[in-house]
């Protein structure tokens, strides 16, 4: 019995040195590591970026002002046009018939009143003879009032007559001018870059102007409009200089400048935009409207100054309370240091320092790394095995 509890005894006593052995071997500390990021000097520019598409600066729609059936197209896509040329015919038939009868009604108009003057002559020698004739008491007077009243009615009858003829005037001008509105021209010199209709097709103008064709009288210079945030548009100038890609030419910049800010919003899904035109230099026609461009804006530019990287600025060391002022952590002699800043302008990774203790070349807190655990006693020799 005192054998088995003497065995129980140092069983119990190797299960301690072990544990304990155990412990000294596996336990180790912790030791907080920090990512850094040096503080250095270089440049930051600062910009606004948007997406837009290119157009023409001007384009001219060409419509109808009748109706009627297209019977001929003198113009295609890409056609260059000059003022004046004939680009699509409408049926005149139907316009000029309207003018026959415009003349006709004008010949007819004429015709009256040349009746009505020959009858208001003749009133008119009545009525003279008969004031003669009453002057020497050789009619009465009611003869001479009817004399009167007869003149006066021939009278009224000629203006009428006047009047039918300068309205068949008009009937026929405007029938001319609808026969001219069959002809379509185009307004300006250009280039079409849409067309509407076909041969065959008819075209309605009872309540607005179809558009035939779509002219741009210069592809040399085009503009580009972009969608601008209501947040950034205050950083946005006329006269500023931007630039922008197209995805035609991935590896090609082209420049612009700010023509216009225009005050008109678009709201879509609650989001503000407003629309900064650029006006850009097309000589080279590689632009072609429609085209969708990546707009960058540069807003503000500053040489060789002091710069921190913006994850330094997100940075907050665990457990100590929130700082009113805008302050980085600084690693000085191992340890984390809060400096106090004040910011510039800045890129979207680096930030521009204007006030604060940081040097060129220091240490700035981007993050913290868990250390690997270290064993707090090194022997160098492998642990026991039992």
């Amino acid at each position: 019995m005192k054998g088995k509890k003497k065995i129980a005894l140092v069983s119990l006593g190797f299960l301690i040195i072990i544990s304990g052995v155990l412990i000294i071997l596996f336990s180790g500390s912790k030791k907080t590591e920090f990512k850094t990021v040096k503080a250095q000097r270089g440049d930051i520019i600062q910009t606004v970026t948007a997406t837009g598409n290119v157009n023409p600066v001007t384009t001219i729609l060409v419509g109808t002002r009748v109706s009627g059936t297209i019977i001929a197209l003198y113009a295609d896509y890409n056609s260059i046009v000059k003022k004046g040329q004939l680009i699509a015919q409408i049926d005149p038939t139907p316009f000029e018939n309207d003018l026959k009868q415009a003349e006709a009604d004008l010949y007819n108009a004429k015709a009256n009143l040349l009746k009505a003057e020959v009858t208001l002559k003749d009133a008119q020698r009545t009525f003279k003879r008969k004031q003669e004739l009453f002057k020497r008491d050789l009619i009465a007077r009611s003869e001479l009032d009817d004399a009167e009243t007869a003149y006066n009615t021939a009278k009224a009858q000629y203006e009428i007559a006047l009047a039918q003829v300068k309205k068949a005037l008009a009937g026929v001008k405007q029938a001319k001018t609808n026969l001219g509105y069959t002809r379509i021209v185009s307004p300006v010199n250009g280039i079409v870059i849409a067309k509407n209709v076909e041969v065959g097709q008819t075209v309605a103008a009872t309540f607005q102007t179809p558009t035939l064709f779509t002219i741009a009288p210069d592809l040399t210079k085009m503009q580009v409009d972009t969608n601008v945030d209501e947040a950034d548009i205050s950083k946005i100038k006329k006269g500023m200089e931007a630039t922008f890609t197209v995805d035609a030419y991935p590896d090609k910049k082209f420049k612009g400048t700010v023509a216009q800010i225009r005050l008109s919003p678009t709201i879509t899904q609650n989001v503000v935009t407003y629309d900064v035109v650029i006006a850009v230099d097309n000589s080279h026609l590689l632009l072609k409207p429609g085209m969708t461009a990546n707009v960058t804006f540069v807003t503000e530019e500053k040489k060789n100054v002091l710069k921190i990287p913006n994850a330094a600025l997100r940075f907050r060391m665990p457990n100590t309370p929130p700082s009113k002022q805008q302050a980085v952590w600084v690693l000085r002699g191992g340890k984390p240091v809060k400096v106090k800043i004040k910011t510039g302008i800045g890129d979207g990774e680096w930030t521009e320092i204007v006030e604060g203790d940081i040097k060129e070349g220091e240490e700035i807190i981007v993050e913290i790394q868990s250390g690997k655990k270290t064993s707090s006693t090194s022997t160098g020799h492998p642990p026991p095995r039992f």
